[in-house]
């Protein structure tokens, strides 16, 4: 099947600089991702007690500052049950504040790095059509973002010594479908640069069905992280010894095990992951057949990869690098997906491969 050639009024130079824009963005937005995976496995999300969109970008600039903040941090429950009763110093509450300050900096940037130019875009009349309306939704959701951030950050200010599990998974899920949506608008530039048709591509059943799989273990993901299920076993493929976990708390039901047992989460999680590798597995052999042979070796490539850093973490009672690898890598199969996802959705079955 041969494109019909743009009209002369096209220009392909705009929809590229708009794909590679987003491309940078959503890079940014995966650096958020690995930061956030730092903060978290450092412990250091409850350091910054104030939400301060404008004047917080700055750190404490004198000593007289860093006792202010360091007051507002004991009077929390995680100060006062655990690192108080620990003898946290100066020094290691800085550490802490950094990681969560350079998380929020950098929420700002992306901020910055996505409105400033769409601003730009926008007033030059380089936004194709049926773009805005994606663009202005995709702004929306980081603006919603922050908000979900402190949402996450106030659960634990009080009454907890953590945040809540179940909004750490609703942030970390939101940046990784921030992420999905900024790599799939850039692919359907990509192909109007390239082809000149403003037909994006479609959401199959078949790619919904794989997305929701992996959602799944994502979410599983997130939990495990929320509730530091990861330490419940060092071993592998057994879970101390048991194929099925001893110690998980039926008392409350089973929905409540299955959301708040740090056991049971663990499992699923590890367990969970076959499933998506065989839904994984089975996208990436249409796709080949299709003819995107690099979206099939870019999935095959994440989940592999994953699959080993999932295990290594795990066995090696979750050191941190491999943890913050294993966050960033998951990450990367969440793109590959959407790229193949977005391959599979192409009305056209000549598209760029």
């Amino acid at each position: 099947m041969q494109h019909a050639s743009p009209p002369a009024s096209f220009s392909v130079g705009a929809p590229l600089k708009l794909a590679n824009w987003l491309i940078a963005v959503a890079t940014l937005v995966f650096l958020m991702v690995i930061v956030g995976g730092i903060t978290r496995l450092t412990e250091s999300g409850l350091s910054i007690t104030e939400w301060k969109p404008v004047t917080g970008a700055l750190p404490p600039l004198n000593e007289a500052q860093w006792m202010s903040e360091f007051e507002k941090y004991k009077q929390i429950p995680e100060y006062l049950e655990i690192n108080g009763p620990a003898g946290m110093t100066l020094a290691e509450f800085k550490f802490i504040y950094f990681w969560e300050w350079v998380h929020r900096l950098l929420g700002r940037v992306i901020g910055l790095a996505f409105a400033v130019p769409l601003a730009w875009y926008w007033m030059k009349q380089q936004i194709p059509q049926g773009y805005k309306g994606r663009l202005l939704a995709l702004l929306a959701l980081g603006a919603l973002q922050g908000t979900i951030g402190w949402w996450m950050v106030s659960s634990g200010l009080s009454e907890r010594t953590d945040v809540s599990h179940y909004r750490l998974a609703v942030h970390l899920l939101t940046a990784l479908f921030i992420m999905g949506g900024l790599i799939w608008t850039a692919l359907d530039l990509r192909h109007l640069a390239r082809t000149g048709a403003n037909k994006p591509a479609r959401l199959t059943g078949f790619s919904l069905t794989i997305l929701l799989i992996l959602f799944i273990q994502l979410l599983f993901g997130a939990w495990v992280a929320g509730l530091n299920a990861g330490y419940v076993s060092n071993s592998w493929p057994l879970m101390n010894g048991k194929l099925y976990p001893e110690g998980v708390d039926w008392s409350q039901g089973a929905w409540f095990a299955l959301t708040h047992d740090p056991f049971l989460t663990h499992f699923i999680h590890r367990w969970w992951a076959w499933v998506a590798v065989a839904a994984l597995v089975i996208m990436a052999r249409r796709l080949k057949k299709a003819g995107a042979r690099s979206a099939s070796i870019a999935i095959h490539s994440a989940f592999g990869t994953q699959i080993l850093l999932g295990i290594a973490t795990v066995m090696t009672n979750m050191n941190i690098v491999l943890a913050v690898m294993h966050q960033a890598v998951g990450a990367l199969v969440v793109a590959s997906t959407v790229w193949g996802a977005h391959r599979l959705g192409w009305k056209e079955t000549d598209g760029p491969k």
